[in-house]
Protein backbone atom coordinates (compact mmCIF):
# COMPACT_ATOMS: atom_id res chain seq x y z
CA UNK A 1 0.00 0.00 0.00
CA UNK A 2 1.47 3.05 -1.03
CA UNK A 3 0.94 6.37 1.23
CA UNK A 4 2.09 10.05 0.96
CA UNK A 5 4.56 8.69 -1.54
CA UNK A 6 5.96 5.50 0.70
CA UNK A 7 4.73 2.22 0.09
CA UNK A 8 3.66 0.41 3.65
CA UNK A 9 3.71 -3.30 4.17
CA UNK A 10 0.65 -4.46 6.24
CA UNK A 11 0.66 -7.88 7.48
CA UNK A 12 -2.18 -10.44 8.68
CA UNK A 13 -1.47 -13.88 10.27
CA UNK A 14 -4.00 -16.46 8.17
CA UNK A 15 -5.16 -20.14 8.53
CA UNK A 16 -6.42 -22.61 6.15
CA UNK A 17 -9.58 -24.09 7.39
CA UNK A 18 -11.79 -26.41 5.06
CA UNK A 19 -15.52 -25.56 5.46
CA UNK A 20 -17.07 -28.58 3.23
CA UNK A 21 -15.44 -28.66 0.07
CA UNK A 22 -13.91 -25.77 0.28
CA UNK A 23 -10.35 -24.36 2.07
CA UNK A 24 -11.05 -20.74 3.24
CA UNK A 25 -8.00 -18.32 4.44
CA UNK A 26 -9.07 -17.50 8.54
CA UNK A 27 -7.80 -14.33 9.66
CA UNK A 28 -5.94 -15.14 13.21
CA UNK A 29 -3.99 -11.83 13.65
CA UNK A 30 -3.62 -8.55 11.76
CA UNK A 31 0.14 -7.93 12.66
CA UNK A 32 -0.09 -4.43 11.12
CA UNK A 33 3.64 -2.85 9.54
CA UNK A 34 5.57 -4.97 11.96
CA UNK A 35 7.87 -2.29 11.57
CA UNK A 36 10.86 -1.59 14.33
CA UNK A 37 8.81 0.74 16.45
CA UNK A 38 5.91 -1.44 16.68
CA UNK A 39 8.65 -4.91 17.39
CA UNK A 40 10.53 -2.82 20.12
CA UNK A 41 6.82 -1.75 22.29
CA UNK A 42 5.98 -5.40 22.20
CA UNK A 43 9.18 -6.59 23.49
CA UNK A 44 9.13 -3.77 26.18
CA UNK A 45 5.60 -5.14 27.07
CA UNK A 46 6.77 -8.93 27.02
CA UNK A 47 9.97 -7.82 29.62
CA UNK A 48 7.37 -6.08 31.71
CA UNK A 49 4.77 -9.04 31.41
CA UNK A 50 7.68 -12.16 31.20
CA UNK A 51 11.14 -10.63 33.09
CA UNK A 52 13.66 -11.69 31.26
CA UNK A 53 14.15 -14.63 29.26
CA UNK A 54 16.04 -16.14 32.47
CA UNK A 55 12.69 -17.24 33.90
CA UNK A 56 13.09 -20.67 32.57
CA UNK A 57 16.63 -20.77 31.51
CA UNK A 58 17.47 -23.20 33.38
CA UNK A 59 15.61 -25.60 31.53
CA UNK A 60 17.43 -25.40 28.10
CA UNK A 61 20.95 -25.79 27.14
CA UNK A 62 22.77 -22.81 27.09
CA UNK A 63 26.29 -24.28 27.69
CA UNK A 64 28.98 -23.68 25.08
CA UNK A 65 29.43 -26.49 22.30
CA UNK A 66 31.48 -29.13 22.27
CA UNK A 67 35.06 -28.67 20.71
CA UNK A 68 34.74 -32.48 19.57
CA UNK A 69 34.61 -33.75 16.73
CA UNK A 70 32.89 -37.22 15.84
CA UNK A 71 31.24 -38.91 12.59
CA UNK A 72 27.74 -39.09 12.44
CA UNK A 73 25.69 -42.28 10.78
CA UNK A 74 23.08 -39.64 8.58
CA UNK A 75 21.36 -42.88 7.27
CA UNK A 76 20.39 -43.70 10.79
CA UNK A 77 19.34 -40.34 12.51
CA UNK A 78 15.87 -40.22 13.66
CA UNK A 79 13.98 -38.49 15.24
CA UNK A 80 11.99 -39.34 18.39
CA UNK A 81 9.90 -38.50 21.54
CA UNK A 82 7.73 -35.44 19.70
CA UNK A 83 5.66 -33.82 22.38
CA UNK A 84 3.50 -30.78 22.01
CA UNK A 85 5.62 -27.77 22.89
CA UNK A 86 4.24 -24.20 21.78
CA UNK A 87 1.17 -24.14 24.16
CA UNK A 88 2.01 -25.44 27.14
CA UNK A 89 5.53 -23.22 26.87
CA UNK A 90 3.52 -19.94 26.65
CA UNK A 91 0.81 -21.35 29.73
CA UNK A 92 4.28 -21.55 31.45
CA UNK A 93 5.66 -18.50 30.76
CA UNK A 94 2.24 -16.99 32.38
CA UNK A 95 2.61 -18.98 35.22
CA UNK A 96 5.43 -17.76 35.71
CA UNK A 97 4.88 -14.03 34.50
CA UNK A 98 1.95 -13.63 37.38
CA UNK A 99 4.51 -15.90 40.22
CA UNK A 100 2.25 -18.14 41.02
CA UNK A 101 5.27 -20.35 40.51
CA UNK A 102 6.99 -18.62 43.48
CA UNK A 103 3.55 -18.33 45.43
CA UNK A 104 2.63 -21.43 45.79
CA UNK A 105 5.88 -22.80 46.96
CA UNK A 106 5.88 -19.79 49.82
CA UNK A 107 2.02 -21.02 50.65
CA UNK A 108 2.22 -25.09 50.79
CA UNK A 109 5.12 -26.42 53.02
CA UNK A 110 7.09 -28.84 51.43
CA UNK A 111 6.34 -32.78 53.07
CA UNK A 112 7.06 -35.81 52.11
CA UNK A 113 5.50 -36.32 48.70
CA UNK A 114 7.54 -37.49 46.03
CA UNK A 115 6.86 -34.48 43.84
CA UNK A 116 6.18 -30.43 45.10
CA UNK A 117 2.74 -29.91 45.46
CA UNK A 118 3.27 -26.37 43.34
CA UNK A 119 4.08 -28.35 40.08
CA UNK A 120 1.02 -30.47 40.30
CA UNK A 121 -0.84 -27.02 40.67
CA UNK A 122 0.80 -26.20 37.30
CA UNK A 123 -0.13 -29.14 35.73
CA UNK A 124 -4.03 -28.88 36.77
CA UNK A 125 -4.45 -24.77 35.67
CA UNK A 126 -2.44 -24.92 32.66
CA UNK A 127 -4.38 -28.50 31.07
CA UNK A 128 -7.45 -26.45 31.50
CA UNK A 129 -5.83 -23.25 29.55
CA UNK A 130 -4.60 -25.17 26.89
CA UNK A 131 -7.25 -28.37 26.37
CA UNK A 132 -9.89 -28.72 28.72
CA UNK A 133 -10.19 -32.25 29.93
CA UNK A 134 -10.60 -34.25 33.61
CA UNK A 135 -8.42 -35.52 35.96
CA UNK A 136 -8.19 -38.56 34.55
CA UNK A 137 -7.49 -37.53 31.34
CA UNK A 138 -4.77 -35.60 32.19
CA UNK A 139 -3.20 -38.23 34.10
CA UNK A 140 -3.91 -41.40 31.23
CA UNK A 141 -3.48 -38.82 28.22
CA UNK A 142 -2.75 -35.36 27.83
CA UNK A 143 0.51 -35.24 29.83
CA UNK A 144 3.01 -37.38 28.45
CA UNK A 145 1.77 -35.71 24.74
CA UNK A 146 2.74 -32.30 26.05
CA UNK A 147 6.70 -30.86 27.13
CA UNK A 148 5.45 -30.26 30.74
CA UNK A 149 7.69 -33.40 32.16
CA UNK A 150 10.70 -31.29 30.59
CA UNK A 151 9.13 -27.23 31.51
CA UNK A 152 8.30 -28.53 35.12
CA UNK A 153 10.67 -31.56 35.98
CA UNK A 154 7.94 -34.02 36.59
CA UNK A 155 8.30 -37.19 35.10
CA UNK A 156 5.30 -38.87 33.44
CA UNK A 157 4.88 -41.88 35.60
CA UNK A 158 4.52 -39.18 38.90
CA UNK A 159 1.57 -37.77 37.41
CA UNK A 160 -1.56 -39.86 38.51
CA UNK A 161 -5.07 -39.08 38.97
CA UNK A 162 -4.84 -39.88 43.12
CA UNK A 163 -1.95 -37.34 42.63
CA UNK A 164 -3.89 -34.71 40.72
CA UNK A 165 -7.27 -35.24 43.44
CA UNK A 166 -4.58 -34.08 46.19
CA UNK A 167 -3.28 -31.12 44.80
CA UNK A 168 -6.70 -29.91 44.23
CA UNK A 169 -6.94 -30.47 48.29
CA UNK A 170 -3.50 -28.72 49.04
CA UNK A 171 -3.86 -25.57 46.73
CA UNK A 172 -7.64 -24.80 48.02
CA UNK A 173 -6.92 -23.25 51.15
CA UNK A 174 -4.93 -20.88 50.00
CA UNK A 175 -7.85 -19.06 47.78
CA UNK A 176 -8.07 -16.12 49.93
CA UNK A 177 -4.13 -15.67 49.25
CA UNK A 178 -3.56 -16.15 45.78
CA UNK A 179 -6.57 -13.93 45.65
CA UNK A 180 -4.41 -10.91 46.57
CA UNK A 181 -1.44 -12.35 45.08
CA UNK A 182 -3.39 -11.85 41.80
CA UNK A 183 -5.15 -8.55 42.20
CA UNK A 184 -1.04 -7.06 43.38
CA UNK A 185 0.57 -8.93 40.57
CA UNK A 186 -2.34 -7.98 37.67
CA UNK A 187 -2.24 -4.24 39.11
CA UNK A 188 1.69 -4.14 38.25
CA UNK A 189 1.73 -5.27 35.00
CA UNK A 190 -1.38 -4.10 33.12
CA UNK A 191 -1.75 -0.66 35.74
CA UNK A 192 -5.17 -1.54 36.76
CA UNK A 193 -7.20 0.80 38.18
CA UNK A 194 -9.87 -0.81 41.07
CA UNK A 195 -12.41 1.85 41.54
CA UNK A 196 -15.27 0.25 39.56
CA UNK A 197 -15.84 -3.08 39.62
CA UNK A 198 -18.66 -5.52 38.07
CA UNK A 199 -20.97 -8.14 39.85
CA UNK A 200 -22.76 -10.62 38.59
CA UNK A 201 -23.74 -14.76 39.06
CA UNK A 202 -24.20 -17.33 37.06
CA UNK A 203 -24.57 -21.67 37.77
CA UNK A 204 -23.17 -24.57 36.78
CA UNK A 205 -24.56 -28.04 36.90
CA UNK A 206 -23.67 -31.40 38.35
CA UNK A 207 -23.86 -35.00 36.67
CA UNK A 208 -24.51 -37.45 39.03
CA UNK A 209 -26.63 -37.37 42.43
CA UNK A 210 -23.91 -34.84 44.12
CA UNK A 211 -25.72 -36.23 47.56
CA UNK A 212 -22.78 -35.60 49.24
CA UNK A 213 -22.51 -31.74 48.47
CA UNK A 214 -24.67 -29.38 50.56
CA UNK A 215 -24.16 -26.97 48.19
CA UNK A 216 -25.70 -28.58 45.35
CA UNK A 217 -29.40 -27.73 44.93
CA UNK A 218 -31.85 -27.50 41.93
CA UNK A 219 -32.45 -23.96 41.58
CA UNK A 220 -32.95 -21.37 38.55
CA UNK A 221 -30.12 -22.80 35.53
CA UNK A 222 -28.45 -20.48 33.24
CA UNK A 223 -27.54 -23.66 31.76
CA UNK A 224 -31.15 -24.55 30.90
CA UNK A 225 -30.62 -27.56 32.70
CA UNK A 226 -33.30 -27.57 35.58
CA UNK A 227 -33.06 -31.34 35.43
CA UNK A 228 -29.79 -31.39 37.55
CA UNK A 229 -28.73 -29.80 40.99
CA UNK A 230 -26.00 -27.33 40.63
CA UNK A 231 -23.80 -24.23 42.09
CA UNK A 232 -23.84 -20.85 41.67
CA UNK A 233 -20.72 -18.92 41.08
CA UNK A 234 -20.24 -14.80 42.18
CA UNK A 235 -17.77 -13.23 40.23
CA UNK A 236 -16.50 -9.73 40.58
CA UNK A 237 -14.14 -7.90 37.70
CA UNK A 238 -12.72 -5.12 37.17
CA UNK A 239 -13.97 -2.60 34.24
CA UNK A 240 -11.54 -4.67 31.93
CA UNK A 241 -12.93 -7.84 32.86
CA UNK A 242 -9.68 -8.72 34.71
CA UNK A 243 -10.43 -11.12 38.03
CA UNK A 244 -10.61 -9.89 41.46
CA UNK A 245 -12.41 -12.85 43.09
CA UNK A 246 -15.14 -15.38 43.56
CA UNK A 247 -17.45 -17.27 45.59
CA UNK A 248 -19.78 -19.90 45.30
CA UNK A 249 -23.42 -20.29 46.80
CA UNK A 250 -25.69 -22.94 47.21
CA UNK A 251 -27.39 -23.71 43.55
CA UNK A 252 -31.05 -22.54 45.45
CA UNK A 253 -29.49 -19.44 46.07
CA UNK A 254 -31.37 -16.06 44.92
CA UNK A 255 -29.09 -13.26 43.49
CA UNK A 256 -30.56 -10.62 45.45
CA UNK A 257 -29.53 -12.20 48.51
CA UNK A 258 -25.66 -12.75 47.99
CA UNK A 259 -24.93 -8.85 47.14
CA UNK A 260 -24.12 -8.17 51.09
CA UNK A 261 -22.32 -11.11 51.48
CA UNK A 262 -19.93 -10.73 48.03
CA UNK A 263 -19.31 -6.73 48.97
CA UNK A 264 -18.24 -7.09 52.74
CA UNK A 265 -15.96 -10.47 51.50
CA UNK A 266 -14.25 -8.15 48.89
CA UNK A 267 -13.80 -5.27 51.07
CA UNK A 268 -12.08 -7.61 53.91
CA UNK A 269 -9.92 -9.49 51.56
CA UNK A 270 -8.99 -6.00 49.45
CA UNK A 271 -9.80 -3.52 51.60
CA UNK A 272 -12.58 -0.86 51.43
CA UNK A 273 -11.84 1.74 48.75
CA UNK A 274 -14.31 4.70 46.87
CA UNK A 275 -15.47 2.19 44.65
CA UNK A 276 -18.94 1.51 42.03
CA UNK A 277 -20.00 -1.21 42.67
CA UNK A 278 -21.72 -2.36 39.09
CA UNK A 279 -24.70 -4.92 39.09
CA UNK A 280 -27.14 -5.97 37.15
CA UNK A 281 -31.56 -5.66 37.91
CA UNK A 282 -31.16 -9.45 39.23
CA UNK A 283 -29.34 -7.83 42.77
CA UNK A 284 -31.92 -4.45 42.77
CA UNK A 285 -33.89 -4.64 46.29
CA UNK A 286 -34.62 -1.74 48.44
CA UNK A 287 -32.95 -3.69 51.32
CA UNK A 288 -29.26 -3.92 49.10
CA UNK A 289 -29.56 -0.48 48.39
CA UNK A 290 -30.68 0.49 51.65
CA UNK A 291 -27.61 -1.19 53.21
CA UNK A 292 -24.92 0.07 50.43
CA UNK A 293 -26.32 3.79 51.36
CA UNK A 294 -25.95 3.20 55.04
CA UNK A 295 -22.02 3.14 55.25
CA UNK A 296 -21.12 5.37 52.11
CA UNK A 297 -21.01 2.74 48.93
CA UNK A 298 -21.33 4.10 45.31
CA UNK A 299 -23.31 1.67 43.26
CA UNK A 300 -25.31 1.97 39.57
CA UNK A 301 -27.51 -0.75 38.95
CA UNK A 302 -30.36 -1.99 36.43
CA UNK A 303 -33.62 -1.71 38.35
CA UNK A 304 -36.21 -4.52 37.78
CA UNK A 305 -38.83 -4.50 34.95
CA UNK A 306 -41.93 -3.18 36.85
CA UNK A 307 -40.04 -0.14 37.65
CA UNK A 308 -40.61 1.26 33.79
CA UNK A 309 -44.81 1.90 35.74
CA UNK A 310 -43.58 4.58 38.06
CA UNK A 311 -41.75 6.25 35.34
CA UNK A 312 -44.16 5.90 32.75
CA UNK A 313 -44.76 9.55 32.01
CA UNK A 314 -41.16 10.64 31.99
CA UNK A 315 -40.69 7.39 29.50
CA UNK A 316 -43.57 8.95 26.81
CA UNK A 317 -42.35 12.62 26.84
CA UNK A 318 -40.24 13.05 24.56
CA UNK A 319 -38.19 16.22 25.77
CA UNK A 320 -35.13 15.85 27.69
CA UNK A 321 -33.92 12.13 25.75
CA UNK A 322 -30.27 12.70 24.37
CA UNK A 323 -28.77 10.24 21.46
CA UNK A 324 -25.29 8.88 23.13
CA UNK A 325 -25.06 6.55 20.20
CA UNK A 326 -26.33 5.14 17.07
CA UNK A 327 -30.05 3.72 18.15
CA UNK A 328 -29.77 4.39 21.98
CA UNK A 329 -31.31 7.60 23.40
CA UNK A 330 -31.11 8.45 27.50
CA UNK A 331 -33.01 11.14 29.64
CA UNK A 332 -31.41 11.62 33.46
CA UNK A 333 -33.61 11.76 36.13
CA UNK A 334 -33.64 13.00 39.87
CA UNK A 335 -35.03 10.98 42.42
CA UNK A 336 -36.76 11.75 44.96
CA UNK A 337 -34.94 13.34 47.48
CA UNK A 338 -32.32 14.31 45.31
CA UNK A 339 -29.97 11.20 46.88
CA UNK A 340 -30.30 9.27 43.91
CA UNK A 341 -30.63 9.80 39.72
CA UNK A 342 -32.08 7.71 37.40
CA UNK A 343 -31.08 7.05 33.68
CA UNK A 344 -34.18 6.11 31.39
CA UNK A 345 -32.76 4.40 28.68
CA UNK A 346 -34.54 3.10 25.12
CA UNK A 347 -32.41 0.97 22.36
CA UNK A 348 -33.49 0.55 19.10
CA UNK A 349 -32.23 -2.72 18.67
CA UNK A 350 -33.53 -3.76 21.90
CA UNK A 351 -37.12 -2.72 20.97
CA UNK A 352 -37.02 -5.13 17.74
CA UNK A 353 -35.97 -8.14 19.90
CA UNK A 354 -38.23 -7.44 22.72
CA UNK A 355 -41.13 -7.07 19.96
CA UNK A 356 -40.53 -10.05 18.10
CA UNK A 357 -40.16 -12.10 21.37
CA UNK A 358 -43.51 -10.75 22.28
CA UNK A 359 -45.40 -11.75 19.36
CA UNK A 360 -43.72 -14.72 18.96
CA UNK A 361 -44.68 -15.89 22.67
CA UNK A 362 -48.33 -14.41 22.11
CA UNK A 363 -48.56 -16.42 18.76
CA UNK A 364 -47.84 -19.66 20.92
CA UNK A 365 -50.08 -18.82 23.70
CA UNK A 366 -52.89 -18.24 20.98
CA UNK A 367 -51.99 -21.90 19.14
CA UNK A 368 -52.54 -23.23 22.85
CA UNK A 369 -55.25 -22.40 23.75
CA UNK A 370 -57.16 -22.59 20.54
CA UNK A 371 -55.92 -26.35 20.96
CA UNK A 372 -57.12 -26.96 24.44
CA UNK A 373 -60.65 -25.00 23.16
CA UNK A 374 -60.94 -28.02 20.87
CA UNK A 375 -59.97 -30.66 22.32
CA UNK A 376 -62.70 -28.96 25.28
CA UNK A 377 -65.12 -28.98 22.77
CA UNK A 378 -65.06 -32.34 20.66
CA UNK A 379 -65.47 -33.87 24.70
CA UNK A 380 -63.24 -36.81 23.69
CA UNK A 381 -61.81 -37.06 27.06
CA UNK A 382 -63.64 -35.75 30.34
CA UNK A 383 -61.06 -32.93 31.85
CA UNK A 384 -62.23 -30.98 34.71
CA UNK A 385 -61.79 -27.38 35.59
CA UNK A 386 -58.37 -28.35 37.55
CA UNK A 387 -56.63 -30.24 34.86
CA UNK A 388 -57.77 -27.25 32.66
CA UNK A 389 -56.29 -24.68 34.77
CA UNK A 390 -53.47 -27.10 35.08
CA UNK A 391 -52.48 -27.18 31.42
CA UNK A 392 -53.22 -23.28 31.17
CA UNK A 393 -50.76 -22.60 34.10
CA UNK A 394 -48.22 -24.59 31.93
CA UNK A 395 -48.76 -23.04 28.45
CA UNK A 396 -48.49 -19.56 30.21
CA UNK A 397 -45.43 -20.53 32.50
CA UNK A 398 -43.81 -21.63 29.43
CA UNK A 399 -44.08 -18.14 27.45
CA UNK A 400 -44.07 -15.99 30.52
CA UNK A 401 -43.09 -12.85 28.99
CA UNK A 402 -46.34 -13.04 27.27
CA UNK A 403 -48.61 -14.14 29.64
CA UNK A 404 -50.03 -10.69 30.73
CA UNK A 405 -51.69 -10.54 26.96
CA UNK A 406 -54.25 -12.87 27.56
CA UNK A 407 -57.46 -12.89 29.89
CA UNK A 408 -58.81 -16.61 30.13
CA UNK A 409 -61.76 -18.05 32.02
CA UNK A 410 -63.18 -21.29 32.21
CA UNK A 411 -66.79 -21.79 31.90
CA UNK A 412 -69.41 -24.56 31.89
CA UNK A 413 -70.90 -24.96 28.45
CA UNK A 414 -74.24 -23.27 28.16
CA UNK A 415 -75.68 -26.55 25.84
CA UNK A 416 -73.94 -29.15 28.42
CA UNK A 417 -73.59 -27.99 31.58
CA UNK A 418 -71.17 -31.69 32.31
CA UNK A 419 -68.96 -30.12 29.45
CA UNK A 420 -66.04 -27.14 29.91
CA UNK A 421 -65.78 -24.52 27.53
CA UNK A 422 -62.73 -22.40 27.25
CA UNK A 423 -62.82 -18.33 26.73
CA UNK A 424 -60.33 -15.90 26.26
CA UNK A 425 -59.74 -11.96 25.22
CA UNK A 426 -56.46 -10.28 24.24
CA UNK A 427 -55.58 -7.86 26.78
CA UNK A 428 -55.09 -4.44 24.46
CA UNK A 429 -54.17 -2.37 27.28
CA UNK A 430 -50.90 -4.83 27.97
CA UNK A 431 -50.31 -4.44 24.02
CA UNK A 432 -50.04 -1.06 24.04
CA UNK A 433 -47.86 -0.88 27.39
CA UNK A 434 -45.56 -3.74 26.12
CA UNK A 435 -45.35 -1.32 22.38
CA UNK A 436 -44.64 1.99 24.65
CA UNK A 437 -41.77 0.01 26.86
CA UNK A 438 -40.26 -2.43 24.00
CA UNK A 439 -36.76 -1.72 24.32
CA UNK A 440 -36.84 0.66 27.37
CA UNK A 441 -34.85 -0.07 30.86
CA UNK A 442 -33.55 1.97 34.00
CA UNK A 443 -30.33 2.34 35.96
CA UNK A 444 -30.51 3.74 39.22
CA UNK A 445 -27.13 5.50 40.64
CA UNK A 446 -26.18 7.16 43.92
CA UNK A 447 -22.92 8.42 41.91
CA UNK A 448 -23.08 11.78 41.10
CA UNK A 449 -21.19 13.99 38.31
CA UNK A 450 -21.68 11.45 35.73
CA UNK A 451 -23.12 12.31 32.56
CA UNK A 452 -25.62 10.41 31.23
CA UNK A 453 -22.83 8.79 28.93
CA UNK A 454 -20.58 7.83 31.38
CA UNK A 455 -23.27 6.27 33.77
CA UNK A 456 -24.78 4.01 30.54
CA UNK A 457 -21.31 3.33 29.04
CA UNK A 458 -20.38 2.00 32.79
CA UNK A 459 -22.89 -0.02 33.11
CA UNK A 460 -22.88 -2.09 29.70
CA UNK A 461 -19.85 -3.04 30.68
CA UNK A 462 -21.05 -5.43 32.76
CA UNK A 463 -20.60 -7.75 29.76
CA UNK A 464 -17.66 -8.33 30.46
CA UNK A 465 -18.62 -10.01 33.60
CA UNK A 466 -20.88 -11.69 31.22
CA UNK A 467 -18.14 -12.81 28.95
CA UNK A 468 -16.37 -13.91 32.03
CA UNK A 469 -19.15 -16.69 32.62
CA UNK A 470 -18.96 -17.70 28.98
CA UNK A 471 -14.65 -18.33 28.88
CA UNK A 472 -15.33 -20.20 32.18
CA UNK A 473 -17.94 -22.17 30.09
CA UNK A 474 -16.89 -22.64 26.94
CA UNK A 475 -13.20 -21.93 26.76
CA UNK A 476 -12.32 -23.42 29.53
CA UNK A 477 -15.13 -26.22 30.56
CA UNK A 478 -16.10 -25.45 33.71
CA UNK A 479 -19.71 -27.43 33.32
CA UNK A 480 -20.59 -29.95 33.55
CA UNK A 481 -18.78 -30.77 37.06
CA UNK A 482 -18.43 -34.31 37.59
CA UNK A 483 -16.93 -34.14 41.04
CA UNK A 484 -19.03 -35.27 44.25
CA UNK A 485 -17.35 -34.02 47.20
CA UNK A 486 -18.26 -30.29 48.22
CA UNK A 487 -14.26 -29.35 48.36
CA UNK A 488 -13.61 -31.10 45.29
CA UNK A 489 -16.21 -28.97 43.82
CA UNK A 490 -14.42 -25.81 45.00
CA UNK A 491 -11.32 -27.02 44.04
CA UNK A 492 -12.52 -27.38 40.57
CA UNK A 493 -13.95 -23.92 40.28
CA UNK A 494 -10.71 -22.22 41.88
CA UNK A 495 -8.80 -24.14 39.37
CA UNK A 496 -10.98 -22.93 36.26
CA UNK A 497 -10.40 -19.55 37.77
CA UNK A 498 -6.96 -19.84 38.08
CA UNK A 499 -6.54 -20.23 34.18
CA UNK A 500 -9.19 -17.61 33.61
CA UNK A 501 -6.41 -15.13 35.18
CA UNK A 502 -4.17 -16.74 32.92
CA UNK A 503 -6.43 -16.55 29.81
CA UNK A 504 -7.41 -12.81 30.72
CA UNK A 505 -3.25 -12.07 30.84
CA UNK A 506 -2.82 -13.47 27.72
CA UNK A 507 -5.60 -11.80 26.22
CA UNK A 508 -5.07 -8.15 27.09
CA UNK A 509 -1.22 -8.71 26.49
CA UNK A 510 -1.78 -9.87 22.84
CA UNK A 511 -4.59 -6.73 22.65
CA UNK A 512 -1.67 -4.32 23.73
CA UNK A 513 0.35 -5.76 20.91
CA UNK A 514 -2.02 -5.66 18.58
CA UNK A 515 -3.01 -9.15 18.11
CA UNK A 516 -6.85 -9.00 18.68
CA UNK A 517 -8.46 -10.47 21.76
CA UNK A 518 -8.76 -14.06 21.08
CA UNK A 519 -6.49 -16.45 23.35
CA UNK A 520 -8.10 -19.49 22.01
CA UNK A 521 -6.28 -18.89 18.62
CA UNK A 522 -3.18 -17.84 20.01
CA UNK A 523 -3.08 -21.58 21.85
CA UNK A 524 -4.30 -23.11 18.81
CA UNK A 525 -1.56 -21.82 16.74
CA UNK A 526 1.10 -22.22 19.21
CA UNK A 527 0.11 -26.04 19.97
CA UNK A 528 1.04 -26.49 16.01
CA UNK A 529 5.37 -25.89 17.45
CA UNK A 530 6.74 -29.36 18.87
CA UNK A 531 9.70 -30.35 20.80
CA UNK A 532 11.32 -33.67 19.64
CA UNK A 533 14.70 -35.49 20.66
CA UNK A 534 17.12 -36.24 17.35
CA UNK A 535 19.27 -39.61 17.58
CA UNK A 536 22.27 -39.08 16.10
CA UNK A 537 23.91 -42.52 16.00
CA UNK A 538 27.90 -42.30 16.06
CA UNK A 539 30.32 -44.59 14.19
CA UNK A 540 31.95 -45.45 17.32
CA UNK A 541 28.90 -46.75 18.65
CA UNK A 542 27.14 -43.99 20.59
CA UNK A 543 24.08 -42.53 20.13
CA UNK A 544 24.02 -38.37 20.68
CA UNK A 545 20.40 -37.23 21.85
CA UNK A 546 19.55 -33.70 20.75
CA UNK A 547 16.05 -32.60 23.15
CA UNK A 548 15.57 -29.87 20.09
CA UNK A 549 12.34 -27.50 19.51
CA UNK A 550 11.34 -27.77 16.06
CA UNK A 551 11.64 -24.61 14.14
CA UNK A 552 8.22 -22.73 13.06
CA UNK A 553 6.44 -21.62 10.55
CA UNK A 554 7.62 -18.15 9.23
CA UNK A 555 4.05 -17.43 10.18
CA UNK A 556 4.67 -18.37 14.15
CA UNK A 557 7.73 -16.58 14.07
CA UNK A 558 5.81 -13.28 12.92
CA UNK A 559 3.24 -14.34 15.75
CA UNK A 560 6.21 -15.20 18.40
CA UNK A 561 7.98 -11.47 17.13
CA UNK A 562 5.00 -9.51 17.64
CA UNK A 563 4.58 -11.05 21.37
CA UNK A 564 8.18 -9.86 21.80
CA UNK A 565 8.80 -13.96 22.68
CA UNK A 566 12.25 -15.72 22.10
CA UNK A 567 11.38 -20.07 21.27
CA UNK A 568 13.73 -21.16 22.74
CA UNK A 569 15.72 -23.73 20.32
CA UNK A 570 17.09 -26.46 22.63
CA UNK A 571 16.33 -28.42 25.79
CA UNK A 572 18.31 -29.94 28.37
CA UNK A 573 19.11 -33.67 27.51
CA UNK A 574 17.50 -36.22 29.57
CA UNK A 575 19.22 -37.18 32.94
CA UNK A 576 22.02 -39.70 32.69
CA UNK A 577 22.32 -38.90 28.89
CA UNK A 578 25.25 -37.55 27.67
CA UNK A 579 26.10 -35.24 24.45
Amino acid sequence: MRKDGKTHVYWRLVRSVRVGKRVRQETVATLGELDASGRAKARALARQICGSSGVTAHLFDTEEPSTETVSVQLKRVRLERTRQFGDVWLGWRLWCALRFDTLFETLIEPGREDVPWPAIAAILVLARLTQPSSELHIAEDWYRKTALDDLLGVPIEKVNEPRLYRALDQILPHKDAVEKHIRSRLGELFEIDYDLLLYDVTSTYFEGLAERNPLAKRGYSRDHRPDCKQVCIALVVTRDGLPLGYEIFEGNRTDVTTVEEIVTTMEARHGRADRVWVMDRGMASEDNLSWLKSEGRRYLIGTPKSDLKHWQRWLLEREGWCEIRDGIEVKLCSGPGGEESFLLCRSRERQEKERAMHERFRERIRRGLESLAGRLERGRRALDADDVNRQIGRLLGRNSRAAGAFEIHVERAAEKASRLRLAWRERAEWAEWATQTEGCYILRTNVSGWTPEELWRTYVQLTDAEAAFRIHKSDLSIRPVWHQKAERVKAHVFVCFLSYVLWKTLETWQRRAGLGNSPRTILEELRTIQSADIVLPTDDGRELRLRCVVRPEQSLKLLLDRLGLDLPQRLRPPQGVRM
